[in-house]
């Protein structure tokens, strides 16, 4: 053996030595630890790799009682051997599995707090007791002070979308249930759809980067798919939440209920301008902006926090007047004032299906594609501008074989939705299908003789599309 290869060989050594101090070591100084609780814990965990989690269960259990500081590997692997048990056993024998479940989640928290995040496992832990409330005999009361006390311990990490939608879902129980007041209800629907756009701008932001490199046509690395994929999965998640948030609030939160809420409270809470702002926000979602509420709310949040976003109502103000270049002064100012970026193409977007819905096409396309710069993993403004190319394909076309191809164009600009947002994919693809069943079909391409042909497009698309070859 050559002298290369001997070192190569006893580095490689040293490696395994150090990774193997570092799994059953690390916690608590290896040469000090029980040996019984070391070979044990050799023991269940090799079998939890295995997953042969009742031949695990008696050595954990054994460490678990002799040496619960040991090693955290007693809690992760613990959380699988008793979810595993969770599932094998009903009535009274379930009902202990959980008690445990809830006791060992506990304990990771005592034994190892800088390992455990504590509004993760205090939402987890309610969300169990959720999940199996008959067999606990838990009321919707219990389990929002239980999911309300994890929230307010540690918000931070209490970003389960599952969990989040059970918190709110049992505030409007209780709401119905005559409970909880109107101003709980909205404020707790602000607080956690706030949480959960956190949560979106948090994982837009590390999908956008690579959304650019698939966009500019770089090859991704196999660490990228498996981050991009991640990151699609929570995104997807929290926009299935936030569409079962305002499904179950429903019509609960119309104008007819808003306004005389927001009016009575209005004097007490004119100067606190997280009630003010959400105010408004709400108002505008829920299009009560022609009540003289919006007008006072809009004006109060600008005297209290000049910002982008009360810039943004502002000019929204001087729109319902019919005062349009006023109006696009105050747009201009809110776009300037804002600095993040993720922030800023919710504006923009805001502002494209404004002019989109006065039918100022050519703007709106405008303000979309900003907010495709600013945020490229938000596939909504590729929907609305094929929605927009279809709606002209009468007035942009100069024969009627032309005006039907605009609908090619609305079709690649749909796909574009599907490619760049998870969420999107379904609706996209639904979407590509209309189009093309409203572009010419093959024997119209054949008849015409325009196969592979560039069609230019007038008006305000002022854009080309190629017919398909057949």
């Amino acid at each position: 053996m050559t002298n290369r290869k001997r070192e190569k060989l006893r580095n490689m050594k040293t490696k395994i030595t150090f990774l193997f101090a570092l799994l059953f070591v690390g916690f608590a100084g290896f040469a000090q630890q029980d040996e019984e609780c070391m070979t044990k814990l050799s023991i269940f965990h090799e079998y939890v790799k295995a997953k042969n989690y009742d031949a695990a269960y008696e050595p954990w259990k054994a460490v678990r009682e002799k040496c619960p500081k040991f090693n955290i590997a007693i809690y992760i692997d613990g959380e699988k051997i008793l979810e595993d048990k969770l599932y094998k056993v009903e009535g009274d024998e379930k009902v202990a599995v959980i008690n445990d479940l809830l006791k060992l989640w506990e304990q990771r928290v005592e034994y190892f707090p800088s390992k455990t995040p504590k509004g993760e496992f205090a939402a987890q832990a309610c969300q169990l007791q959720y999940d199996n409330y008959k067999l606990l005999n838990k009321s919707a009361e219990d389990l929002y002070a239980c999911f309300d006390a994890a929230y307010k311990l540690d918000k931070a990490t209490f970003t389960n979308p599952k969990s989040l939608y059970t918190y709110f879902s049992l505030m409007v129980d209780l709401y119905d249930a005559k409970k909880k007041t109107d101003a709980e209800l909205f404020d707790k629907y602000d607080d956690v759809a706030e949480k959960i756009e956190s949560e979106v701008k948090n994982y837009s932001e590390k999908l956008n980067p690579i959304i650019e490199k698939e966009e500019a046509g770089t090859e991704l690395s196999s660490k990228d798919k498996q981050y991009k994929k991640y990151y699609e999965s929570y995104l997807g998640a929290y926009d299935q939440v936030s569409g079962a948030m305002d499904k179950k609030l429903g019509d609960r939160a119309n104008c007819e209920n808003l306004i005389p809420l927001y009016e009575k409270d209005f004097e007490a809470n004119k100067t606190n301008i997280t009630w003010v702002r959400r105010a408004v926000a709400k108002m505008y979602e829920k299009e009560c902006t022609d009540s003289p509420l919006f007008v006072k709310l809009v004006n109060a949040q600008h005297e209290l926090n000049p910002s982008a976003n009360s810039a943004y109502y502002l000019g929204v103000l001087k729109d319902k007047e019919g005062k349009s270049d006023e109006a696009l002064t105050f747009y201009k100012e809110a776009i300037s004032l804002e600095t993040d970026n993720f922030e800023k193409s919710k504006i923009t977007y805001k502002l494209g299906r404004s002019f989109q819905k006065k039918g100022s096409f050519g703007t709106a396309r405008d303000y979309y594609r900003q907010t495709l710069r600013l945020n490229p993993s938000n596939g909504r403004p590729h929907l609305a501008i094929a929605a927009m190319y279809a709606a002209s394909a009468n007035s942009c076309g100069d024969t009627p074989f032309n005006k039907r191809a605009v609908y090619w164009l609305a079709a690649q600009e749909a796909a574009k939705a599907g490619n760049v947002d998870a969420t999107l994919k379904k609706s996209a693809a639904q979407s590509v299908a209309s189009y093309n069943a409203k572009a010419p079909q093959r024997s119209e391409i054949f008849s015409s003789g325009s196969a592979g042909k560039v069609i230019n497009i007038g008006c305000w698309i002022n854009g080309s599309v190629t017919v398909p070859s057949i």
